[in-house]
Parts: C-alpha cells; structure tokens; sequence
C-alpha cells in the first residue's frame, strides 16, 4: 500500500472515528465528515496517474440519494406541521400499559417503512408525551420506538437511508426487499416487544390521556386530505419508479409538487405572516441540512476508497476470512452498525462488491438483502448504532449504560431471531 492510500485510509479512519465518538467530542458529524471528504480527494491529487473524472460522475449519483431525502423530509414536515399525524396520537390511546406498548411497536414499524426511521421516531416520541406525562415510565416505550422504527425501515426501500441506497443503486428492488425481508424484520421487532411487555403490568392513571389541543387551522377533512397525500404519495413513489424508469428522486419531487401546491389552496385565506399559515417556504427552513450535508460529505469520502482501491481488497479479505458467507459477513456488519454509524458502513459495502448477474450479488441476491436487513436492525443493539437512537437519546435523555443493560441484549435475540427466519425462507422457497 502506498504513502498517498496509507494517508487516505488514516484520514478516513480518524474522520470515522470522530462521527462515532460525536457524543462525547460534541463536534457534528456533518463538519467531520465535510473534511473527511475533503482531505481524502486532496491527497489523492497528490497520486501519479490519478483520474478525477469520476468525481462528478460519482457527485451525481450522491445527489440523486440527497434530492430524494430532501423531498421526503420535506413531505413529513408538512404533513406533521398540519396535523396530519393526530390520527397517531388518537389510535394509540389507552390506559393498559402492554397494550400500550404493542400500539406503538405495530404504530411505528409501519409509519418507520412509509417515512423514514428518524422522522418516524420524532414523531413517535412527541406523541408518547402526550400520552405518558412521567420521563421514567416512558424510557422502555421510547425504546421501543427505537427497535421498532429500524425493524420497520429495513424492509422498506424507503424506510431507511441505507436501504433508500441499495434502492437507488438498483442492488434491491421494491417487490424483493417487501417480500423476503418482510417477515424477518417483523421478527425482529416482535421478539423484543414481546420481551419488553413482561415488565409491564397494570394500567396508568386517568390523568395520563390528555387532550391535546390541534394546533393547525387545517379543518379535519383538510388534514385528512393532506396526510393521504403526503404518506400516500410516499408510497406512490416506488410504483412511479416502475412504471416510468424515471429516478425515484423525480417521484419524490412529484410528490411534493403536489402536496405544496394542496397546501397554497388551504393557505390561500391567510396572510403570508399569518403564524397559522404553515407554508412550505417556511418549513424549508426546518429541514434537517446537517443530516444532509453528513451524507454527501460520507458518500463522496467512501467513493475516494474506492477510487484508490481500497474497498475491493477488503471485499476480497472478507471473502477470505469467511469463505464469501452472506450471513457471517453481514452479520458482522450489523453488529458494526451498532458501534458506527450504518451509512458509511453499507456505502462501503456497496462498493466491495458488484452486482452480479446470478447467485448472491445479484439484484435482490441474498447478501444485499442480509445488508439491508443487518444494518438496519444492527443499528439497534447500542443506542448511538442509528439516527433513530440518537435521536431519542437526546429527547428523552436516555442514557447509554442503561439502554445497554436493559434493551441491548433484548434486540440482539430479536436480530439474530430475523437473521435464522431469512435462513429458513431461503431454505424453503
């Protein structure tokens, strides 16, 4: 390995390190990852014979994944923002603490496969505080929310970032990853509920059901209307893919077309600075550009070790080491996940190995779709392994000891109970 790749990987593997540790360093994980990218294609400049043409090649591939993100998260903002999600708040209901607790596994495993894990565990939460007014009583429930949300993405190919990849990148389909991951991920969800409600009994007390007062001007048939297309349009946009060819960042773009110009008319009454008005032009301003900006600066960095070859000599050594196993080396990597962030992880999974045109590396082969699954389930094992966790780590200030004595070995059985599930579809199908 050369002085120029050996500085490459050094930068990368510091930049990882810190996005890992961005708990404790306190430094976002979008700047560290901006320089990590950075750095890594400056060095490579200084490479005899090295080729920058991929570089905008590879920078439109990343944008269609970007656009596509942008679009969705501006699509729940909206939704969200005009009361679209009260529905959530008024189904879940109840004073039995398991019933509860079930409500909000089934709840958020499948909103996690029609949004996306993070903005469905927001969402969850907020609605959890309207229905537990005790900080205590509601830990094992937004742990809940956690395992749920990231079970529920992976069997989508819009519920997660990292599936949204292998989507877009064609290394799964819609039809594949909805029928052969379907029921593991259910597994993997329904296990540790099942786990976690032994430790509940009883009912709360009256005073915890509050009325929330609805904070749109939206009537109900307006919010009706608006989450019907926002979460209908959501999951239009793979059956847009298919019957157009078209990328699915142009369905997604369709979509919110739609839902703004929907909104404009119920907005049309009101006065621009009206605080009621919840236009887009100002829900734009709420959208989550560091998370954005994390991905791009990730996706380019892991292009530059492809670039420099790095990625396939791990490919190969992996091969070796496990004699190409889809299961051994895919599990390895959901447990990763857990440790890291997933993103980098299955970005540089992807480019390992290429698509083949049979056997496990093919589209919906076994190994791309033990990828979507492990790194979207592994990521719940350790609070800090997925966006969904950090996420509610920091709203309902959970912390990382007690989450990984009391919730991390419960996800572990539920991962590995998916993972024999998946072994047991391949065997009989």
């Amino acid at each position: 390995m050369s002085t120029i790749v050996l500085a490459i990987v050094l930068i990368f593997v510091t930049g990882y390190a810190c996005i890992a540790l961005e708990t404790f360093t306190k430094v976002n994980k979008a700047a560290v990852a901006l320089l990590m990218c950075v750095l890594c294609w400056t060095v490579y400049c200084f490479m005899p014979g090295h080729d920058l043409s991929t570089l905008p090649e590879g920078l439109g591939e990343t944008a269609e994944t970007l656009f596509f993100l942008m679009g969705a998260m501006t699509i729940v903002e909206i939704v969200d923002a005009n009361g679209g999600f009260n529905f959530v708040r008024d189904t879940m209901k109840t004073r039995s603490k398991r019933k509860l607790l079930w409500r909000v596994a089934f709840m958020t495993f499948f909103l996690s496969a029609i949004l996306d894990n993070l903005t469905t565990s927001i969402v969850m939460v907020m609605v959890l505080r309207k229905l537990i007014q005790d900080p205590k009583e509601r830990l094992l429930y937004a742990s809940m929310v956690i395992i749920a949300a990231n079970s529920g993405g992976a069997f989508s190919p819009i519920g997660d970032v990292t599936t949204i990849m292998l989507w877009i990148k064609g290394m799964v389909s819609t039809g594949g990853v909805l029928t052969e991951l379907f029921i593991p991920s259910m597994v993997s969800m329904v296990v540790p509920a099942a786990l976690l409600s032994l430790s509940l009994k009883g009912k709360f007390d009256k005073e915890q059901n509050l009325q929330v007062a609805d904070v749109s001007h939206f009537t109900k048939r307006q919010r009706q209307a608006v989450f019907c297309l926002g979460v209908g349009g959501l999951i239009f946009v793979p059956v847009f893919k298919t019957i157009t060819h078209l990328p699915p960042y142009m369905g997604i773009l369709l979509v919110l077309g739609v839902l703004w110009t929907v909104t404009e008319v119920f907005n049309r009454h009101l006065d621009e600075s009206d605080p009621m008005a919840k236009r887009v032009t100002h829900l734009l301003t709420r959208i989550d550009m560091s998370t954005i900006l994390f991905f791009l600066g990730i996706l380019m960095a892991v292009l530059c070790l492809k670039q420099v070859g790095v990625l396939n000599q791990l490919g190969d050594g992996l091969n070796a080491a496990f004699s190409g196993n889809p299961y051994f080396i895919t599990g390895i990597i959901g447990v990763l996940s857990s440790i890291v962030d997933n993103v980098p992880l299955v970005a540089a999974c992807m480019n390992m190995y290429d698509v083949a045109p049979d056997g496990i590396y093919a589209v919906d082969g076994s190994f791309w779709q033990l990828l979507a699954y492990c790194a979207g389930v592994g990521g719940s094992m350790l609070i800090i392994g997925s966006a969904a966790g950090v996420v509610v780590m920091g709203l309902e200030k959970i912390t990382f000891g007690w989450y990984m004595q009391r919730i991390s070995w419960i996800v572990f059985v539920g991962y590995v109970a998916g993972i024999l599930v998946y072994a047991l579809e391949k065997a009989v199908f």
